[in-house]
């Protein structure tokens, strides 16, 4: 089934066309005037350069100026071998079609509500046949049964036809419209981008995310580079400064280069609760701390979880050598879906 992009959006075009298998383009005179454009011939050459084939409108009251409408856009530069012509099905419109299918000019018979419409616009020799399903729809009818027809009058007449599947407004159209066995659908960008969606499929990617990420990546690779470090001899508002600074919710605590312990936002709030603001000017030295919880920064991911679940602390010191690098926050495991 050939996917055509249905729009005249220039910059979604363009994010659209990146996919690289997207069969051509379907825009209408309505997709123009909502998007303000006021130079049709312009911005016709302007598509058709972009992509593999465009379908446009060749409109007028009869036969004779949808011809001359066909031919004056084919005189801008056109490639007869790139552009389709859409007419709206009429008895001039099929006449039209014949008369330009003679010369080798591709027309797509469009605002197809019957089968006897589609038949005729077949009998003219029209490259597709285009229902609008959605607008069908909209008035209560069975469009779906309308497509199903058109298929099976190509597939047993044997017409050269393609059908096209058009007025798409939601993802379960294009299953419809693979399930008929249509040869074209000219979809919206913002329906095409639902197509891959699915929630299962973005919750196994995560997780598969998730988890190569816990047994591929490092510690040292996720440290901030922020390193809040205080001595022995820095005061408590030296630390609360380090702490800030860095965004994180705690500061190594170090004496002679070696790390002796770790003052968190919750030490400082229960000293505050405690001692009252007068802590503010307290030396490091006047806590006691306990043994400092620490990982190797060449320590995987997965490791790293396993200590922060089986400590339950807030925060680790990495180190490197027996030097310290930085330090990991759960936060920052919790950013990344690691830790629930």
């Amino acid at each position: 089934m050939e996917l055509y992009l249905d729009s005249a959006d220039v910059k979604e075009i363009e994010e659209a066309f990146q996919l690289g298998f997207l069969a051509g383009l379907t825009t209408t005179p309505t997709f123009m005037h909502r998007h303000g454009i006021t130079d049709i011939d312009g911005t016709i050459l302007k598509l058709a350069a972009m992509m593999p084939v465009l379908q446009i409108e060749a409109l007028g009251e009869t036969c004779d100026e949808i011809y001359k409408e066909a031919h004056r856009l084919l005189n801008l530069g056109l490639d007869t071998e790139r552009t389709v012509f859409k007419i709206p099905v009429s008895i001039d419109g099929v006449k039209a079609c014949k008369m330009l299918k003679d010369e080798g000019i591709k027309v797509n018979i469009h605002l197809v509500y019957t089968l006897q419409q589609a038949y005729m616009a077949m009998a003219a020799g029209a490259d597709y046949v285009t229902p609008l399903v959605g607008r069908l729809q909209d008035q209560g009818h069975d469009a779906l049964e309308l497509i199903k027809q058109c298929v099976k009058a190509v597939d047993h007449y044997g017409y050269h036809t393609k059908i096209m599947f058009s007025s798409v407004r939601h993802p379960e159209h294009v299953r419809n419209a693979i399930n008929l066995g249509v040869h074209t659908c000219t979809v919206p960008w913002n329906v095409m981008k639902l197509l891959t969606e699915n929630v299962f499929t973005t919750l196994g990617t995560r997780q598969f995310t998730e988890h190569t990420q816990l047994m591929t990546i490092r510690v040292k690779e996720v440290i901030r580079e922020a390193n809040p470090v205080a001595t022995l001899d820095d005061t408590v508002l030296d630390s609360i400064v380090q702490m800030t600074e860095s965004g994180l919710g705690a500061v190594a605590i170090v004496d002679n280069g070696k790390v002796v312990g770790v003052f968190t936002d919750g030490d400082l709030r229960r000293q505050l609760e405690k001692n009252g603001k007068t802590i503010l000017s307290k030396r490091m030295s006047d806590f006691s701390y306990n043994q400092p919880i620490t990982i190797s920064g060449d320590s995987l991911l997965y490791d790293a979880v396993e200590v922060f679940k089986q400590k339950k602390v807030d925060n680790i010191i990495v180190l490197e050598n027996d030097k310290l690098i930085g330090m990991i926050d759960v936060q920052d495991l919790i950013k990344m879906n690691l830790i629930v």
